[in-house]
């Protein structure tokens, strides 16, 4: 072969190649032209301060439920797009969750939806923000105030403070008298001053306490984080009350309670305690006070692993070495699918859109929250929303109301 045929079969092998090379990089364009873009939501919670742990857990709600609607197709609505989280830190004060909402509302203006932010102050300061920017925030946070302000973009998921009151205590008190043969008399509560535990409080003297017959006898209330509970349960202790409401809304003080109460010799049911926090089930709980210390102990939430989330609970367990489920991570991971349904309903990744199908939605009973629908009333609550009853059994915090997400019996505490 001469050299001027070398050349024109190399020039035609060049020239394919570029040519080939050319159509792959045309093909691969369109096919990314093709693919539907990514839907950024929100999570914003605290991942820094006394409150981090909550804050990681409804992290770990959050990426499973991303995940697992990727992987059955994202939303088909908008042609298989996928979800994509955004985590902001709201920090551990309510100024330091504004800033974190004014930040996230100006460097993520394509959000279409988000959740969050644990406590109720830190969701009252984020939603004035939000609300602003007509950006649609699923909470899990307790506070009435939280829907009672008159705002369109805000979505609450559990049943509010005073609801949980009215649905929890008359059980409670059931729950005693079967157990015991009497209803209690007297009652002392512990409190935090978080928006959450306020509006429970409210809800309890206004009404509630009366109503079942409970007479106040003891009344404290702290700024978290509690520097000593001593002066506290010693007050308690004087009391004699037949029930404590213990409120603590951050870990720490949740374990310098508790550690009091057990120091005093209040503990394995000489005081049966009750809680409206999901922090006293926390598995950090363990990490400072016995099973023995908790044994008996019960709390009204809004959510937590129950009954039908044995297969999420399984997989939270591989995953993050989690050793149950709180309320913050079954009620994350529903805000995810609660948000895949609104984008189906709009039709279309607007924050406008996605807070009108928030508003229209009637999708049916609910999967992981309890009682209720997917439906909100007019201002923004969840219809029908329930509550849970947990107590420490044996070193772990297991449902034991309503009977249907039921994991085990309840009993009242007795004093030994």
């Amino acid at each position: 072969m001469n050299k001027t045929s070398k050349g024109k079969i190399a020039n035609g092998l060049t020239r394919r190649t570029v040519l080939s090379g050319a159509a792959a990089v045309s093909l691969a364009g369109i096919a990314r032209a093709q693919e539907p873009a990514q839907i950024k939501v929100g999570l914003i919670v605290p991942l820094s301060g006394i409150y981090t742990r909550p804050g990681q857990v409804m992290k770990m709600g959050a990426e499973m439920g991303i995940e697992h609607i990727n992987a059955q197709g994202g939303i088909k609505a908008l042609g298989g797009a996928k979800l994509k989280l955004v985590v902001i830190d709201c920090g551990d004060t309510t100024e330091k969750a504004k800033n974190a909402a004014q930040r996230m509302v100006a460097q993520e203006p394509d959000l279409v939806a988000a959740t969050g932010s644990y406590l109720s102050s830190f969701t009252l300061a984020v939603t004035e923000v939000t609300e602003r920017a007509e950006l649609p925030v699923l909470t899990l946070s307790y506070s009435d105030l939280l829907t009672d302000r008159g705002f369109k973009y805000i979505f609450q998921t559990a049943a509010t403070a005073s609801r949980q009151s009215e649905l929890g205590l008359p059980t409670l008190m059931k729950l005693a008298e079967n157990a015991s043969g009497k209803k209690p008399k007297t009652v002392a509560m512990l409190m935090d001053n978080t928006a959450t535990s306020v509006a429970t409080a409210k809800a309890l003297k206004e009404k509630l306490l009366a109503q079942e017959g409970l007479q106040l006898v003891v009344e404290e209330v702290w700024t978290p984080p509690l520097s000593d509970a001593t002066p506290l349960i010693q007050k308690v202790r004087s009391a004699k009350p037949d029930l404590l409401l213990f409120m603590p809304n951050a870990v720490s003080d949740a374990k310098l309670g508790l550690e009091k109460i057990s120091e005093f010799g209040l503990g394995q049911g000489k005081i049966p305690t009750v809680s409206f926090s999901i922090t006293i089930a926390e598995p950090d709980m363990l990490q400072s006070v016995s099973p023995d210390t908790v044994q008996g102990i019960m709390t009204i939430v809004a959510n937590w692993g129950s009954k039908g989330h044995e297969a999420l609970i399984a997989e939270l367990k591989a995953r993050y070495k989690e050793p149950w489920m709180t309320q913050n991570v079954i009620s994350t991971y529903g805000d995810m699918w609660l948000m895949k349904e609104a984008l189906e309903k709009a039709g279309k990744a607007d924050r406008n859109a996605v807070a009108q199908a928030f508003r229209t939605m009637d999708a049916g009973p609910s999967k992981y929250y309890p009682g209720g629908q997917l439906k909100f009333d007019e201002k923004g609550r969840r219809v029908g929303a329930g509550v849970v009853i947990v107590q420490w059994q044996s070193g772990v915090p297991v449902t034991v109301y309503p009977p249907e997400l039921a994991q085990a019996q309840p009993f009242w505490p007795k004093k030994s």
